[in-house]
């Protein structure tokens, strides 16, 4: 599904998404295809998703434009000297 799609079937909401294919650009990443798993209109209930989310799922607001991932460079080892 593209975000199009999701932003005309869930105005306004939060949603959770499975990320199906995406593409990397200047240090951001930008989401193609995806998945809905569901939907949230209360905020704190989204946020609770978004922490426990893991590998491709993520929470995203359809006021939003587009989705665009920021992709943060981390150097080094933890705990490692």
């Amino acid at each position: 599904m593209k975000w199009d799609e999701v932003r005309k079937l869930y105005p306004n909401r939060f949603v959770k998404l499975k990320i199906l294919d995406s593409h990397v650009d200047n240090n951001m990443r930008y989401v193609d295809d995806m998945a809905v798993i569901c939907a949230f209109e209360d905020e704190r209930e989204a946020t609770r998703h978004l922490v426990r989310a893991k590998d491709d799922i993520l929470v995203y607001h359809t006021k939003k434009e587009k989705i665009e991932i920021p992709i943060k460079q981390i150097f080094g080892f933890r705990g490692i000297f």
